[in-house]
């Protein structure tokens, strides 16, 4: 893991709200409603257990009665299939109004996988997205892009994502941002971290980045995310070939047909929890 202590912030974080893509929307981490959960909600989980009894309390010092997780409030206003652009106009303004003690900031990964962008470009549109959401929330977390080296397809644009990377950390060190660094996180790097679409995480691979997000914060977690996955069996390159037919297949053709239709997984949909509530 990089060395980001010096972003490490251990006060009180009463409020929280995510804004990105599918990523941060949770897709691949279904809920039993239907409804994504994802690492954003599972970070929160983390941040309210954070809250000091105090802060759990109602106005006479009873435990409160909405919520086991007290006054903290959560919002999450990531949308599937978001561009950057996208993102900064539909999400920070609402960020910036819910004025939150802490906000995770993910973007740009939509836009790099498309042919023809400059990631350079692309960091400075980021940066101005951070430097107006500086001035009016506690914290913002930036979050870099994977490691792809192991993706089908995504694995060619590696050095794209690494040079966006490189001009995030850069972003954050110049507002003090702390860092969720999703490219060190080896874990990740296991096939059974992602979903059968090999684009979104795995229940268990959004599970090991909301305990990455509480590490960066300086919060103890309650399992290593980045601790061995068990053994399995060693697949034939029969199985491997019959797997990445199917794969593409299933999702590699739909997703190129709504490029070429200039279609979104995201349109008409909204965001799952555009208010501060309690969890």
């Amino acid at each position: 893991m990089a060395d980001d202590s010096r972003n490490n912030q251990q006060h009180t974080i009463g409020s929280y709200a995510a804004i990105g893509d599918s990523f941060t929307e949770g897709v691949g981490d279904p809920g039993p409603d239907g409804t994504f959960v994802g690492w954003a909600d599972r970070f929160a989980v983390l941040l309210a257990d954070r809250l000091p009894a105090p802060d759990r309390a109602g106005s006479e010092g009873a435990p409160h009665e909405d919520s086991p997780h007290g006054d903290f409030r959560y919002a999450n206003l990531a949308v599937r299939g978001r561009l950057l652009d996208q993102i900064v106009e539909e999400q920070v303004p609402r960020a910036k109004e819910l004025a939150p003690d802490l906000v995770s900031f993910c973007a740009g990964g939509n836009d790099i996988i498309r042919p023809g962008t400059d990631p350079d470009d692309l960091a400075e549109r980021f940066e101005r997205a951070v430097a107006d959401l500086s001035n009016a929330v506690g914290t913002v977390m930036v979050t870099t892009g994977f490691d792809t080296r192991g993706v089908p397809v995504l694995r060619h644009m590696r050095g794209k994502i690494a040079t966006y990377n490189v001009h995030l950390r850069a972003i954050a060190d110049r507002y003090q941002c702390p860092v969720l660094d999703l490219w060190s996180l080896r874990s990740v790097q296991d096939r059974r971290a992602w979903d059968a679409d090999r684009l979104h995480l795995s229940p268990e691979g959004h599970t090991r980045v909301a305990l990455r997000a509480a590490q960066v914060l300086g919060h103890d977690v309650p399992a290593d995310p980045d601790q061995p996955w068990p053994p399995q069996a060693q697949r034939s390159p029969f199985d491997e070939r019959r797997d990445n037919i199917q794969w593409a297949r299933e999702y590699l053709v739909p997703w190129i047909g709504r490029r070429l239709r200039g279609e979104s997984s995201g349109d008409h949909v909204e965001a799952k929890r555009p208010d501060l509530l309690p969890l």
